[in-house]
């Protein structure tokens, strides 16, 4: 039986990673936001501008723990998912936990192209993305790090870097 939980930061390649690494190792993948958007019928977005983040993180605990329970699966979970309540020592406690670690610099690159589907970065360029991812890094640090593997993601550019990171990463698991 094999439960991986991708964690790190919008824009580190949980969802990219995680379909190639679930292809690679014949296993299921989910990708919570679109698990919760599924069950609710609702964007994450839109669950986060109605009910508010608490609400929100409640909902993302309760399913978390639910796609935890499915045996041979890749899990893609949101950036601040490990952050909240006791899921980074369930995600833990269930499964091997993967920090795709990437630098502010990269993700900054990475977010700018596509920032217009992100609202929290909206209004952010250049430096002030860059900062603001920083800043965000910083905080989810402490959670991040408690990942069993730390794997640096940093060098995802193309469809050929995906399957090479992808191909590294499945020897550690």
């Amino acid at each position: 039986m094999k439960r991986i939980y991708l964690i790190g930061y919008m824009g580190a390649g949980k969802t990219t990673v995680g379909k190639e690494l679930a292809r690679q190792m014949n296993l299921s993948f989910i990708d919570l936001d679109h698990y919760i958007e599924a069950r609710y019928h609702k964007t994450v977005r839109r669950l986060f501008e109605e009910k508010g983040e608490a609400v929100f993180r409640d909902i993302e605990c309760k399913l978390l723990r639910e796609a935890g329970m499915i045996e041979d699966v890749v899990i893609s979970t949101g950036g601040g998912t490990p952050c909240f309540f006791d899921n980074m020592s369930y995600m833990n406690q269930t499964g091997t936990t993967v920090y795709l670690k990437t630098s502010s610099a990269e993700l900054a690159k990475r977010l700018e192209l596509v920032k217009h589907t992100r609202p929290v970065l909206k209004g952010l360029f250049g430096e002030n993305l860059k900062q603001f991812i920083t800043d965000n890094l910083e905080k989810r640090d402490l959670w991040y790090k408690q990942a069993l593997v730390i794997f640096d993601a940093e060098k995802m550019l193309t469809d050929n870097g995906v399957n090479v990171l992808t191909c590294a990463l499945k020897k550690l698991l």
